[in-house]
């Protein structure tokens, strides 16, 4: 499971790792997958995604913070992950003006994607 996540460009539900490790011959029941993450998740090697539609996923932890955000189509369901240095640089702006320091941030952006934009 480790080796599923790690290969990964974005995060999965638990469900999806569960069908993935099973297309690769490595058949796992879904309660012992999210057994697996729980523990994984305790030890700060995954971290919990709610992209707000009831799903939770699970994407690794990167070492020395590197993160990305997620684009999600509305239509399709399909997520996409992106880095925006522009977008860091004024989330840590904010925080200096309210005094508040960031110990972590999500940003999730919903709307259609633009194969579903096309087809409109």
């Amino acid at each position: 499971m480790i080796d599923l996540l790690a290969r990964q460009s974005c995060c999965l539900s638990a469900q999806e790792i569960s069908e993935r490790l099973g297309e690769s011959g490595r058949s796992v029941g879904l309660a012992s997958v999210y057994r697996a993450l729980e523990l994984l998740h305790e030890l700060a090697l995954v971290q919990r995604v709610d992209l707000g539609d009831g799903n939770t996923r699970y994407e690794p932890i990167q070492p020395g913070g590197e993160h990305h955000h997620h684009a999600v189509c509305d239509r399709c369901g399909r997520v996409t992950a992106f880095e925006d240095r522009s977008l860091e640089t004024a989330l840590e702006r904010l925080a200096g003006r309210l005094h508040h320091s960031i110990s972590a941030h999500e940003v999730v952006i919903h709307g259609n994607c633009e194969r579903c934009s096309e087809r409109a």
